[in-house]
């Protein structure tokens, strides 16, 4: 697969097809959206709110959410604010996610499976890592929407200027409702 797409990156190469493309590196409606890393939402969610290359920050994780107060969603977020001039985020949600329900049991009978041993499993734990905070889901996206957007509302390090958001998009027909 991986050969695939670095033949067709060749050509559009190539071929210029870059050049509709064209941005600068800060957010046209100094804008930044955290949301979830769901396929259905890679070309949806720009288009349900008719953005284009180069008008906002897109961060991207699984269910969208603030795992650790100081981790990278909110360095991207900081980064955003403080050097390309964001002044609003907004937290998308989605229907439908797959991390809602998500057991880290579940997960970490999946790794031993795929050969992960108990060893490193344990050596995790040993480190720090809580599996059933780090792993887990949420009960409902509307929930969890509130609950990241209420982190960032009073997170230490941003600015009190920045307006957030929270958001559930329909992951079907790219419909928002407010949070």
């Amino acid at each position: 697969m991986i050969e695939e797409l670095l033949v067709y990156n060749k050509k559009f190469v190539e071929n210029k097809e870059y050049e509709p493309f064209a941005a600068s590196k800060y957010p046209e409606k100094k804008l930044a959206i955290l949301s979830c890393m769901d396929t259905r939402l890679t070309a949806l969610l720009p288009a349900a709110l008719g953005l284009k290359n180069g008008d906002a920050k897109l961060i991207k994780n699984a269910g969208g959410v603030v795992t650790h107060p100081f981790g990278s969603v909110v360095r991207s977020l900081l980064v955003a604010i403080v050097e390309l001039g964001v002044t609003d985020v907004m937290v998308i949600g989605h229907t439908d996610c797959g991390v809602q329900h998500l057991d880290a049991d579940e997960v970490i009978g999946h790794l031993k499976e795929r050969g992960i041993s108990e060893e490193n499993i344990n050596l995790m734990k040993y480190c720090g890592v809580d599996f059933h905070k780090w792993l887990s889901g949420f009960d409902t996206v509307e929930n969890s929407v509130e609950n990241t957007v209420k982190l960032l509302r009073n997170h230490p390090l941003i600015p009190k200027d920045v307006n957030i958001s929270g958001f559930v998009m329909d992951s079907v027909t790219g419909a928002l409702h407010s949070v």
